[in-house]
C-alpha cells in the first residue's frame, strides 16, 4: 500500500514539529490510540484498537523516527501486531515546509504491508481504511494545534473504518491530495 496527502496547517512550521513530536497530542490525534510511550532516543511504543472491515484487534507496535532534520523532516518507521487479526509494517516519510509566516505544508508519503487476516480482507479495503484514519488522525491533529474552541482530546474510543473515503470538512485545514 502507498499512500501520498498533503496537508495545510493553521500554525508555524516549528510549532506543528513540536506537535508531531509530543506524544500527549499525538495520543489524542491517533484514533483508537490507548497508549504512545517514549520507548529509547526517538522511539515510541504504541498501543491501539482499530477494525478494518470485519477485522477488528489491539495493535501493538513501535515506531522509530530517523532521517532527522528538524524542523523540515523525518521518516517515520513502524510496525505492529495485532495478534490473529495479523500485522502491520512499514514507513513514512514526512516533510514540512512553511506556507507563508502563520501555516505549514505537510506532505507525507506512507508505504507499508499488512499480514494475516488483514492481507485476506483485500488491499482496496485496507488502502480505504488507511485514508480514513489518515483523515480523522489530521481532522484532530489540526484541531489540537491550531486551538479551535472545544479542541479537547478526543476520546481514545476505538477506531472503526470501513474503508470509506474520508473527507474532513473542517474550514482551518485544506487536503491537498
Amino acid at each position: 500500500m502507498e499512500l501520498t496527502e498533503t496537508y495545510t496547517l493553521p500554525v508555524s512550521q516549528q510549532r506543528t514539529w513540536e506537535a508531531l513530536n509530543d506524544t500527549a497530542i499525538l495520543r489524542a490525534s491517533i484514533p483508537g490510540c490507548e497508549s504512545i510511550e517514549a520507548d529509547g532516543e526517538n522511539a515510541f511504543a504504541l498501543s491501539m484498537a482499530a477494525s478494518v472491515g470485519p477485522v477488528k484487534a489491539r495493535f501493538k507496535g513501535r515506531m522509530l523516527l530517523t532521517d532527522i532534520d528538524a524542523p523540515r523532516t523525518y521518516t517515520i518507521v513502524f510496525e505492529g501486531q495485532g495478534g490473529v487479526a495479523g500485522f502491520g509494517s512499514g514507513n513514512a516519510r514526512v516533510t514540512l515546509e512553511p506556507d507563508g509566516a502563520a501555516s505549514t505544508r505537510l506532505t507525507y508519503t506512507a508505504s507499508a504491508q499488512v499480514g494475516g487476516k488483514l492481507a485476506q480482507i483485500g488491499s482496496r479495503l485496507v488502502d480505504g481504511a488507511a485514508r480514513k484514519l489518515a483523515g480523522e488522525f489530521f481532522r484532530r491533529f489540526n484541531a489540537l494545534v491550531s486551538g479551535e474552541a472545544g479542541a479537547e482530546a478526543p476520546p481514545a474510543d476505538s477506531a472503526t473504518t470501513d474503508g470509506a473515503d474520508p473527507e474532513s470538512g473542517d474550514a482551518q485545514m485544506k487536503r491537498n491530495t
